[in-house]
């Protein structure tokens, strides 16, 4: 499932040979018009770092670039079709593990082309089990005692089942999964039984992610012990100071067991990495070699993105007015995206 082919090299292989030299000439000038005449489209995925990235994404093509630029709204399979037919341009998360096969048969129509991965190189790996780091180390300022110095791992959690203990059943330990009909929600109650973890934590499913996300500020507010999945990019990793609980290495094989609603699995594995990338649609990128220097570029790091969604969340501000912020904010990060000219347009521009 893993992309690959370096973005250098996707880049060449649909280009000509003299539009990589085309992009570096332009790299040394400042921008004049926008190379493209007409607005270019981003997706507009529905979640925060989606729009985020889409935001900052338009920003920097209406200040730096000239160009008209706007995010069109709608979900994954809606939005990776219009970029396969050409009515949007840009994608700024491709999610790999839950697109692919879509995404296989625009490749095969020869409609798109992906440009590196969004986050973290070679994927985001935050999809797993956590605890608020307080459980484990205690928290001095707030006076909160370490309460299970010895878990590390997910096979240390019968041992504590008592602390993380189910109102409902109060025998066993609660862990927090994902709501019924969720992916994630599968695997987890696979890897429940798979752990052996089954006989002493309660599934507990929230009804929503929003009722997962609140249990788990609740919780942490009070200072509370609390086990339970999440994943990444979000605001909660950016938010909570958490301990993320050791598993087995993936492994291929016990994944694709887990992922199976009716599998009865006897080991399990963690999950594996996120793999998010960058995508346009391959006409358009032919036509605008500036603008796919600067998404090749365009890349902030799994730690960065859930600061910034956190920050977003905690002042409820908008993705559009964080984009803004966060050009002001970090001109030393996205500088390093765009020819010195064009960062010149963008500063001058806030």
């Amino acid at each position: 499932m893993r992309h690959t082919s370096s973005p250098l090299a996707r880049l060449a292989r649909f280009s000509s040979a003299g539009l990589l030299a085309l992009a570096a000439g332009y790299a040394t000038q400042a921008a004049a018009a926008c190379e493209v005449d007409k607005t270019i489209h981003i997706t507009g995925m529905s979640w925060s770092s989606n729009l985020f990235m889409a935001e900052l994404a338009r920003d920097i093509l209406e200040k730096g670039y000239d160009c008209k630029a706007e995010r069109i709204p709608g979900e994954t399979i809606a939005m990776l079709t219009a970029l396969i037919r050409g009515d949007a341009d840009l994608m700024p998360e491709m999610w790999m593990n839950t697109m692919q096969d879509l995404w296989e048969k625009g490749k095969q129509q020869d409609k798109v082309e992906a440009f590196g991965d969004t986050y973290d190189q070679g994927g985001v790996d935050a999809e797993a089990w956590y605890v608020p780091r307080y459980v484990v180390e205690g928290d001095e300022k707030r006076g909160i005692k370490a309460m299970a110095p010895d878990l590390k791992s997910v096979s240390d959690l019968p041992k504590y089942k008592a602390l993380f203990k189910d109102p409902e059943e109060p025998e066993k330990g609660r862990f927090y999964n994902c709501p019924t009909g969720w992916n994630c929600e599968v695997v987890n109650s696979n890897k429940l039984v798979g752990y052996g973890l089954d006989s002493s934590f309660s599934n507990f499913r929230p009804g929503t992610g929003a009722a997962l996300k609140a249990a788990i500020a609740t919780n942490y507010k009070r200072g509370k012990p609390i086990v339970f999945y999440y994943w990444g990019p979000t605001d909660v990793l950016g938010k909570y100071d958490l301990v993320r609980l050791q598993e087995p290495a993936y492994d291929k094989a016990v994944f694709d067991q887990l992922i199976k609603p009716d599998s009865k699995p006897d080991k399990a594995t963690a999950y594996p990495k996120s793999i998010i990338l960058k995508a346009a649609n391959k006409e358009f990128a032919q036509q605008a070699p500036q603008i796919m220097a600067f998404w090749q570029k365009f890349n902030l790091s799994n730690d960065e993105i859930n600061k910034v969604l956190a920050t977003m969340d905690n002042n409820n501000v908008e993705a559009e007015d964080a984009a803004t912020q966060f050009l002001k904010e970090h001109p030393e990060q996205w500088s390093q995206w765009v020819p010195a000219g064009v960062a010149a347009k963008i500063k001058a521009s806030l």
